[in-house]
């Protein structure tokens, strides 16, 4: 994507007490001088930063366009019909609702709107790339709901379609989940509707890290398969932090009440406009080339690390992530990653199926090109950060090594820079 357009507001943080800028400025220092590999991350464009810091940040607007429970709504109502139509066009949606606040509100949402308490879902473990939000037992999806759980192949590290049919004629769910926060393949939305069908089940489709690959068409669409689909808005699809659900046309009455009042009240009205403005650069022709891009990159990316000797989930990646396993390495997840972001290269710990570490230590690193793909790096880059977090990670102690990643991160942070023209109004100061 294009990030050399300019940012209208030349004086970032020129309003902000010295204190709180001081903490913003840090972080923007951080994003621009680290290598940002965390899958669900990205840099948003300056349009979808102006949006969301607009003055729609004063309006409450309950309800839904033209049916509000305050006044003085003529104006958002146009914005939030603006990212309901742009919304549902990237998908061919029949139906949409773009107030939930995050991924996992809109999650709820479908729940709250399909089920009563105690009705049985299923949806992927934690532990073999699913989501929280799926039913793990620490959620309120796992909570509210009986919940049961598929995985992937022990071997290939795929989804069994006929273990998922098998465990759903067992367990007869009433609404099967479709996705997934940690699968680096295909998700095939078709085989899951026979599966639905086969059980009677509603089918939920949960898109919300490969949203810009659909769009793309580089993943299969979820419609017209799914009875509903739930997304965020930021990762591939490179949107302010939120959360959308779409659905089949029948459904859309008993979705809009599950988000209100059901579950929030004022929408997000700046959001939702920056949601607005990510839905519009969605829909631009350079989209799909970034979008090919990240693909791209993230094969050359499990390329190289299975070249430098590391295993990777599954063997490679169809999409913009990976896990990689370091059960063949002397290091955990949470000693890979503070490593790495020691030389401001910043991962997640991740379990790898069948996990025997801790959550809070896990076997393996999840690593994803959205935000490098942002800001411009393409093949050789990935090359060279692949082979820099291999030095890092097989010679931990090696202070020369580490001093060159990081004057090696230093460079190829400088040469794809972002936010570029923000103006830091005030020195940041050393972190205490």
């Amino acid at each position: 994507m294009d990030n050399s357009q300019k940012f209208n507001n030349s004086h970032m943080f020129k309003h902000i007490d010295p204190i709180l800028a001081n903490a913003l400025n840090l972080e923007l220092i951080r994003q621009q001088n680290s290598i940002e590999l965390i899958a669900s991350e990205n840099f948003v464009s300056y349009g979808v930063l102006e949006a969301q810091g607009s003055i729609l940040t004063n309006k409450y607007a309950e309800g839904l366009p033209s049916k509000r429970y305050y006044g003085g709504c003529e104006y958002v109502d146009m914005v939030e019909k603006i990212a309901i139509d742009r919304l549902k066009a990237l998908f061919n949606a029949p139906y949409a609702n773009v107030q939930p606040h995050s991924g996992a509100s809109a999650n709820l949402a479908v729940y709250y709107a399909a089920l009563e308490p105690n009705d049985c879902i299923l949806g992927m473990a934690l532990d073999q790339g699913g989501h929280l939000t799926h039913g793990s037992k620490v959620n309120i999806s796992g909570h509210w709901f009986k919940s049961h759980f598929y995985g992937v192949n022990p071997q290939s590290g795929l989804i069994d379609y006929d273990e998922v049919l098998a465990i759903a004629k067992t367990v007869k769910p009433k609404i099967i989940i479709a996705g997934a926060s940690n699968y680096p393949r295909i998700i095939d939305f078709e085989k899951f509707r026979k599966i639905a069908d086969e059980v009677n089940a509603y089918l939920m489709a949960d898109i919300a890290h490969i949203a810009g690959l659909i769009i793309a068409k580089l993943h299969p669409n979820p419609f017209p398969h799914a009875h509903f689909v739930t997304s965020t808005t930021h990762k591939t699809l490179r949107g302010p932090r939120g959360g959308v659900v779409m659905c089949q046309e029948e459904f859309g009455a008993k979705i809009d009440k599950a988000v209100f009042p059901g579950l929030q009240g004022g929408p997000l009205m700046h959001v939702i406009a920056a949601k607005a403005q990510a839905f519009y650069e969605a829909g631009q022709s350079d989209f799909i080339n970034y979008q090919q891009q990240i693909v791209t990159n993230a094969k050359y990316l499990a390329k190289t690390f299975l070249s430098n000797g590391f295993n990777i989930v599954s063997g490679g990646t169809d999409n913009h992530l990976m896990t990689i396993d370091l059960r063949n390495t002397p290091v955990t997840g949470k000693i890979a990653s503070e490593a790495l972001e020691s030389v401001n290269i910043t991962v997640n710990k991740n379990a790898v199926p069948n996990d025997p570490q801790k959550p809070f230590i896990t076997s393996g690193i999840r690593v994803g090109t959205p935000a490098v793909t942002t800001r411009g790096m393409q093949e050789p880059q990935m090359k060279l950060i692949a082979e820099l977090i291999a030095n890092k990670l097989y010679n931990l102690t090696d202070q020369t090594i580490h001093n060159k990643t990081l004057a090696c991160v230093k460079e190829l942070t400088a040469d794809f820079p972002i936010y570029e023209n923000f103006l830091l109004e005030r020195k940041a100061s050393i972190k205490p």
